[in-house]
């Protein structure tokens, strides 16, 4: 382990000569040289400025240290508590147009400001009408690593992170996430085969990958449905967490959709080609762009899933009531990351079903 550190601090000096002893309280970092930068270009997925590290370079982030409602999380199917109150997810239907960014830590879309109508989530496990914002691509530059939750321990090769904000009581998202039921992720985990019907809206992202090869690249995606991004299921998982990205704000509500989306061989190869920094020096690569698991802390993952009517191959039922010792099972394939065959062999498997 020591050697990996030191190997790490060693590529991150490179990329960063100049460093402060003591880090400032301020949100931007002015060097030796003159140079200023924002706290949000600063950090990153490993190294001196790495997850460990995101609440000690900016005290606005101390919930990344000190923070004991975390993401992302593993998901434990015997753990898991069925909520029969627990809603389907609403998503508006209309098209929407934004930028994709290559921001040099993750792929983000962004929805355009000036938009004339918003995407509005609610239902499920929501309070509250909720406001599509923006969302992030996690992956791995090897299949075995990607996703930043975790089911079963099995991590997934990529995940897209949709969210949004609390419109009925916030005005945005700067505001929405500093505040209690402020914003809502999405988590849709990404899973590398062919299947009969391609997600036509997920591909109008992925044939853009070749144009953001480099940090501050982007391009202009126009009409695409959030509603057709996610996957054919009612059926998700549900806990209070945070953003997986620095400050780490307490504020997230997270549904984790049961069943991943797809995408081909070739197009996870053009997205492990971005990378970090600019054409004249690029860099890492823009892959294992994942926050490690944070514990649960004694938090309950609910869901809509009641096993009771489920399959038998599942084995023994659950009872329904909340009030009641669940025995969920999940499926046992997901112990194991060497599956990348019997996933593309099973276009339809969801994770706990």
């Amino acid at each position: 382990d020591s050697t990996e550190m030191a190997t790490t601090v060693c590529c991150l000096l490179l990329a960063f000569p100049i460093l402060a002893i003591s880090f400032p309280t301020s949100d931007v970092n002015v060097t030796s040289s003159g140079v200023t930068a924002s706290w949000e270009e600063w950090w990153t997925y490993d190294g001196i400025s790495g997850p460990e590290y995101w609440g000690r370079i900016n005290p606005d982030w101390s919930l990344c240290n000190k923070g004991r409602r975390q993401s992302p999380i593993n998901v434990e199917p015997h753990k898991l508590l069925f909520d029969p109150h627990l809603r389907h997810i609403e998503i508006d239907k209309h098209k929407i147009s934004g930028t994709l960014i290559n921001t040099g830590q993750s792929l983000v879309f962004r929805v355009d400001r000036d938009s004339k109508q918003h995407v509005n989530i609610s239902g499920g496990p929501l309070a509250y009408r909720y406001q599509f914002e923006e969302f992030f691509f996690h992956y791995g530059i090897q299949n075995q690593h990607g996703s930043e939750h975790r089911i079963h321990g099995y991590t997934f090769p990529g995940e897209i992170q949709l969210y949004g904000f609390n419109a009925e009581l916030y005005h945005n998202m700067s505001e929405a996430q500093h505040k209690s039921q402020g914003i809502v992720g999405i988590s849709l985990m990404v899973q590398i085969g062919e299947i009969n019907q391609p997600n036509s809206d997920l591909r109008i992202i992925t044939s853009t990958f070749n144009k953001v090869l480099y940090k501050g690249s982007s391009i202009q995606i126009r009409y695409l449905s959030l509603h057709s991004l996610l996957p054919d299921t009612l059926h998700y998982m549900t806990y209070e967490g945070s953003t997986t990205h620095p400050g780490c704000w307490e504020t997230t509500v997270w549904i984790i959709i049961n069943k991943p989306v797809y995408i081909t061989k070739q197009e996870m190869y053009a997205l492990r080609k971005l990378m970090q920094g600019s054409q004249e020096i690029p860099k890492a690569p823009l892959g294992n762009n994942a926050r490690p698991l944070q514990p649960l802390h004694h938090r309950t993952v609910r869901t809509n899933i009641d096993f009771q009517n489920t399959d038998n191959s599942l084995g023994k039922s659950c009872p329904v009531s909340m009030k009641k010792e669940m025995y969920y099972k999940g499926n046992p394939l997901l112990g194991n990351n060497n599956m990348t065959n019997q996933w593309r062999n099973m276009p339809d498997t969801q994770f706990l079903l």
